[in-house]
Order: C-alpha cells, then structure tokens, then sequence
C-alpha cells in the first residue's frame, strides 16, 4: 500500500521533487506545509477508492475462515470443527471440497446454514467452562484437579505434565 502511494504521488510531482503529501506520508510532516496531513488523507482516500475490492475471508459460523485454502480446511478454523466434521458438512451439504474463493454464494449460504446445527465457537467454549465450574463445584476428584492446576486423567506428575503445571521451579536442597 505504501509503495503504490509513493509510486502514484511521485508521479503526480512536478519538477522531480516530492510533493508536500509524498513528505506528510513518508513521516517528514514537521517539514511540510500545515495542510499536507489533510491532502495526505485525501489521497490515501483516492487511491483507496481506485484500488479493486478483494474479498480476503468469507465468514463462516462467526468466524472468518481463509480464502486460499481448500473447504475442508478452511471449515476446521471454527472452534469446534475438526476434520471429520468438515468432512461430514461437505457431504451433508453436497458441496465440491474447492478453495474458499472459488464459492457462489449459494455455496457459502448452505455451508453456513449446515454449519449452524452444531454447536460451535463461543457456545461450546462457554458449554466446556460450564462443565469444569460444575466438577469445581461439586468437588469431584476431577473439579479439584483443574482448580488446582494438575492434570485430570491419571497422568503421573513427578514428572512431566510441564504443560498444566508451568515452567520448572527449582526446589532448594531437593537432590537426587
């Protein structure tokens, strides 16, 4: 964006010196004449109306999945969606696993529709808090062991299990 700027105001300079917004833009606006920084909005507005408009994410779900990658891909950016679910859209939904930017409309239409039976993104994050405040609560061996930070299905924690209990402290006088 920065170089298309320079570019098409560099060409619109006359006599080969900068002009006055080419200066506001590059940073130099104590240099430049007072109302520089206004006719430097107003070509950053120019150019960005001459610029084509490009779809970059489709919004899928509630989220913005990626454009360049293929549906099935794309679908497990949405919390909640792994690959046998995406699969299982796209064959419910009877659409051609191609690159999210190559969609009708009418695609991206059915895809969110089918995408909205399940549960996804904020419902199942608060639904999985939910359960854990619930084991919490009722202080089951499971509750205790997320309030407490250690792992809840049987690992051993003398060692390992670094990725609930943190950074190794270090123990004075603990050998070996």
């Amino acid at each position: 964006m920065a170089t298309l700027l320079a570019e098409r105001l560099a060409s619109s300079s006359s006599a080969g010196r900068p002009s006055p917004t080419l200066r506001c833009y590059e940073g130099f606006r104590a240099s430049a004449p007072r109302h520089s920084v206004h006719v430097c909005r107003q070509a950053i507005q120019t150019i960005r109306r001459q610029i084509p408009l490009r779809i970059e994410c489709a919004r899928v779900g509630g989220m913005e999945i990626p454009n360049q990658k293929r549906i099935e891909f794309s679908l497990q950016y949405i919390y909640g969606v792994g690959h046998t679910t995406a699969k299982a859209i796209l064959v419910e939904t009877g659409v051609e696993n191609k690159r999210t930017r190559e969609l009708s409309e009418e695609e991206l239409t059915t895809l969110r529709e089918e995408v909205d039976k399940y549960t996804i993104e904020g419902d199942l994050r608060r639904f999985n808090a939910l359960n854990i405040k619930r084991l919490r609560d009722i202080g089951c061996y499971r509750g205790r062991r997320h309030a407490v930070g250690l792992p809840v299905h049987g690992q051993r924690t003398k060692t390992n299990s670094r990725t609930r209990k943190g950074k190794a402290k270090t123990m004075p006088g603990k050998k070996k």
